[in-house]
């Protein structure tokens, strides 16, 4: 098999944005030459009202269940849910939510981005 790079960006939830503080609450991976988009998302809701007692945990669960429907398309996923699997990713990780964030894109190397997307789940969301 033929490595392949990919392309990924760790969602956050930011309760109080004028604080800065972060929990990671997912991640989205798009390997264009695999024709893979693939997202992990997990709401650690004790750890995010741990930094806002007043946070909006199911805001946040809607939040991620949206990215979800993007992330797979199909009919339930609205019109960004139909667009190229690099559409979708440009649009996942856009910012659009004060609450919900997409960190930065990083890169790696792959031959299974399915089996790259759950390390990436143990190590950055655990």
């Amino acid at each position: 098999m033929t490595v392949q790079p990919y392309e990924y960006s760790v969602l956050r939830a930011v309760p109080r944005v004028e604080r800065g503080e972060f929990v990671n609450v997912g991640i989205v991976l798009y390997c264009q030459q695999l024709d893979f988009l693939g997202c992990f998302t997990r709401l650690d809701a004790a750890r995010v009202l741990a930094l806002d007692p007043a946070a909006d945990v199911e805001g946040i669960e809607a939040l991620l269940g949206a990215v979800t429907k993007v992330c797979c398309g199909g009919p339930e996923s609205g019109p960004a849910g139909q667009d190229s699997l690099g559409r979708r990713f440009r649009w996942l990780i856009a910012p659009r939510s004060t609450v919900v964030q997409p960190g930065p894109v990083h890169t790696g190397l792959t031959v299974d981005p399915a089996s790259d997307l759950e390390r990436l789940v143990g190590a950055l969301l655990s």
